[in-house]
């Protein structure tokens, strides 16, 4: 795949010498808006991030290298100042947190967007929405998301509008449900609506088609379908994954679960909490097809995935200096999370707390089945990190962080390998 680190800045022809425009950024505190900016940054774009509460994007490694402004789509006087020397915006913006109306008020923010960009004068809007075909009855999120693309192009702003289904990458909503899932069961066991079929599509791909459509301008006005080449049903995509990771699993289909059932498992044995997963969930009784291919003819520099091959790179990326610590911020002195792959214990300010400056001063039997410690090079100043050496049913590392006014967190990543992982998460708390 062509590598996009080197795209220059787009510089409208009424821009002045030496000013060039910027790019918003509208859902900076959302998934693929963390994945976004720190490659359009890379490549040398002015960011302005348009955020209800800007505190959390302070622990963002980015944080510094972008303009924030606090401001709300709910609240459309808000909106010009974010709006200002712009010429193109991406909107990262769903509602699905903020309860069953989400629905009715996700085309509403988005005409409030749109029309606050036509009156600034902004050139581009690039929106990412859900794969799905408008023709049938879809699940609310799924024509939430087909409105609001519709919503945005009210006002007139060219718009490119991509539409994904699953999205394979570390934090990806849909990816964390099935790499918990497909973990945790040897047998999956879920609704007759895993039949249904669909494309995923690897983040590096999405990031590489969001980027490249702010130099592309064959793609304005489009809507472009976006996912891996062949299909696969949802459970094959969870058992797909297994085999991946070298797990036994087997799904066994029940016509009658309901959806807030699944969703309420999901939301205790995965990172994604109720309110998301139930719509999620909703969605899977439509296949997420592409059956328009004009991705190959806009975008012929980016060959997507296999979603194999994706799943093999979201693996690789399996590192705790990956894993922004926005729960930080909260000064929460212990906060147990799964996130990224990972189950998380992070506790600060305890008072036996010493930074270990070395691995010589860890025991090597600090947590069962740990046989000794191994440095990782490349953190920062203040930051120490060991991986566990030994027999252990998934990745082990621990963290140690100093914090402002002295304080120091300690942080343990443990990513389990199948059923025996998780039971040995269970256990090992009790040494933390």
């Amino acid at each position: 795949m062509k590598r996009l680190d080197n795209l220059s800045s787009p510089q409208s022809k009424s821009d002045a010498p030496g000013q060039p425009r910027k790019i918003l950024i509208a859902g900076a505190t959302g998934y693929i808006a963390s994945r976004l900016i720190p490659r359009l940054l890379a490549s040398g774009y002015a960011i302005r991030c348009l955020a209800r509460s800007p505190e959390h994007l302070r622990a963002r490694e980015w944080f510094s290298r972008v303009e924030v402004i606090a401001g709300d789509v709910a609240r459309p006087e808000s909106l010009p100042a974010a709006m200002q020397n712009i010429s193109a915006a991406y909107y990262l913006i769903h509602s699905m947190a903020s309860g069953h109306a989400y629905h009715h008020l996700d085309p509403q923010l988005a005409r409030n967007f749109a029309s606050a960009a036509k009156s600034a004068g902004v050139e581009h809007i690039i929106y990412l929405g859900g794969l799905a075909n408008p023709q049938e009855k879809l699940a609310l999120h799924l024509h939430s998301r087909i409105e609001t693309g519709a919503a945005l192009r009210e006002a007139g702003v060219p718009v490119t509008e991509f539409r994904a289904g699953v999205i394979v990458g570390p934090g990806s909503s849909s990816f964390e449900m099935v790499r918990f899932i497909a973990e945790q069961f040897p047998i999956i066991i879920g609704p007759a609506w895993l039949k249904h079929r669909t494309q995923p599509i690897a983040i590096s791909d999405i990031i590489q088609y969001l980027q490249v459509a702010l130099v592309t301008p064959a793609c304005r006005g489009k809507i472009v379908e976006l996912g891996c080449k062949i299909p696969r049903t949802y459970a094959k995509v969870m058992t797909e994954y297994a085999q991946i990771r070298g797990l036994k699993r087997k799904t066994f289909l029940l016509p009658l679960i309901p959806p807030w059932l699944m969703a309420f498992c999901i939301s205790k044995l995965t990172p994604i909490k109720f309110f998301y997963a139930l719509p999620l969930v909703k969605g899977l009784q439509n296949d997420s097809l592409v059956r328009d291919f004009s991705a190959r003819h806009l975008f012929p520099s980016i060959q997507p995935l296999d979603y194999a091959d994706a799943v093999r790179l979201a693996l690789t990326d399996l590192s705790p200096g990956q894993v922004e610590l926005t729960w930080l911020n909260s000064k929460r002195e212990h906060a147990r999370l799964r996130r990224e792959g990972f189950l998380i214990d992070s506790r600060t300010n305890n008072p036996g707390f010493n930074l270990p400056v070395d691995k010589d001063k860890l025991k090597p039997g600090l947590f069962p089945l740990v046989t000794g410690w191994e440095t990782v090079a490349g953190s920062p100043a203040g930051v120490f990190l060991f991986a566990a050496q030994g027999n252990l049913p998934g990745k082990l590392w621990l963290k140690w962080q100093e914090m402002p006014a002295g304080a120091i967190s300690r942080i343990v990543f443990f990513a389990p390998k199948g059923f025996s992982g998780f039971v040995y998460w269970f256990f090992i708390q009790f040494w933390l």
